[in-house]
């Protein structure tokens, strides 16, 4: 029911079939899934005790295989019960890890540690990310740390319904949900990829060869594209980073406007008592 910076994936119906979400209920940020089983509240809350005072969850699909279209699937998502088959990681950092862990560049790496079809605990704990003191310094290609820079994107890309305000409150963001844009989250997700791919330190040709390995990917871009769309604009972002590296200046985003400041829902009215 949930893929990447997407807590909306898909949904159950009252006669117990399960379908995908559509463009069009996504753009409502009131629209929320239907669950197939329910859980009390007080539940979640006893199972999670003193560890945990967030109004949101960070976990992953523990059902995935290396061929897969993709592999390592870590959604942000409402405080919610939640399966064994969606491990938790419990952590302050939860959104930027998000993000690391559902960029191409990490990945590529998860999958070369699957063998069947479950992403078990071992597997997840033992992945390189990213070290988090790297995302806490300044990197002169960048506007902001890696660390804010990231957050503005993550910010965007799951903030796009009311059941995730909480979220957007921890990250000290009080407007209202982002609009649901599918050009647009392609674009934010490009750019987050592409520096992903420089902040692990990854050569133009070894980011060509890591997007060819992602054959079902290809396959349905070719299909709604004529072309590998996916790949050709993470290079296209990744050599704009190189540019501002090269030359001792700062990446721009070719977002109009930028992340993190996107179209947003207009407020709901206010209902005035009788």
């Amino acid at each position: 029911m949930m893929h990447q910076f997407d807590h909306r994936w898909a949904t159950y119906e009252r006669d117990g079939s399960v379908r995908d979400a559509t463009p069009a209920e996504k753009v409502d940020p009131s629209f929320v899934v239907l669950p197939r089983y329910w859980v009390h509240a007080d539940e979640v809350t006893k199972s999670l005790g003193n560890r945990w005072d967030k109004p949101w969850l960070l976990g992953w699909r523990d059902i995935a295989r290396a061929t897969d279209e993709r592999t390592l699937i870590a959604p942000l998502f409402p405080m919610s019960a939640v399966g064994n088959k969606v491990p938790l990681m419990l952590t302050v950092g939860g959104p930027v890890l998000a993000a690391i862990l559902n960029s191409f560049a990490t990945d590529y790496v998860a999958r070369q540690s699957v063998s069947a079809t479950s992403l078990n605990f071992f597997i997840v704990k033992q992945i390189a990310t990213l070290n988090a003191g790297l995302l806490e310094r300044p990197v002169a290609w960048l506007p902001a740390t890696p660390r804010e820079w990231i957050l503005t994107y993550v910010l965007e890309l799951s903030y796009t319904a009311y059941d995730m305000r909480g979220l957007a409150e921890d990250l000290s963001d009080d407007g209202e949900p982002f609009v649901w844009d599918e050009e647009r989250r392609a674009m934010l997700r490009t750019e987050l990829d592409a520096a992903f791919f420089h902040l692990y330190g990854l050569p133009r040709d070894e980011v060509d060869y890591v997007m060819q390995t992602f054959p079902i990917v290809c396959r349905k871009d070719e299909a709604a594209y004529g072309e590998y769309r996916t790949k050709r604009l993470i290079l296209e972002s990744y050599d704009a980073m190189s540019t501002a590296i090269a030359t001792g200046t700062r990446f721009q985003s070719s977002l109009d406007p930028a992340p993190g400041a996107g179209p947003r829902h207009a407020p709901r009215p206010r209902r005035i008592p009788a």
